[in-house]
């Protein structure tokens, strides 16, 4: 079985943000797949993606807080600067994480682990909705 579907997100402000429950309602094949996978693509090069915890809100500030210090927006050696002085230090911390990310599919749901949930990773001030190409492949249910 094969299915894709293209996930428009929602506008989000900067910062490391939950979407578990967008990706899986997105894919409705999702539930009829015994084994299989879910690659998730970010279609976009100032966003990422990754599977981190789920629990709390914590872990997603400190990632925040973590990249704004390994990647300073006021660095002056920047050269790509015509977008904005969020652009260039988004596109090193999407590229530092990754555009896609793909998960285990296991009796109709996401094989995570108790505590992990997929983020998307906004590192513009105002990065505008976001376009995510879901491809699911597998084995269905008998």
């Amino acid at each position: 079985m094969w299915a894709q579907h293209e996930l428009t997100l929602r506008a989000s402000p900067r910062g490391f943000h939950l979407i578990t429950r967008e990706v899986v309602q997105a894919v409705p094949e999702l539930t009829r797949v015994r084994a299989g996978l879910l690659h998730v693509f970010m279609r976009h090069t100032s966003a990422s993606l990754t599977i981190n915890e789920n629990a709390s809100p914590d872990v997603r500030r400190d990632f925040e807080r973590y990249f704004n210090h390994a990647v300073p927006q006021d660095w002056q050696e920047w050269e790509h600067t015509l977008e904005g002085p969020d652009d260039m230090p988004a596109h090193i911390k999407a590229s530092v994480l990754g555009p896609s990310l793909t998960v285990p599919v296991q009796d109709g749901r996401l094989a995570l682990g108790t505590w992990q949930g997929l983020y998307l990773c906004e590192h513009r001030d105002q990065g505008g909705p976001r376009r995510l190409l879901l491809t699911l492949t597998g084995e269905g249910t008998h």
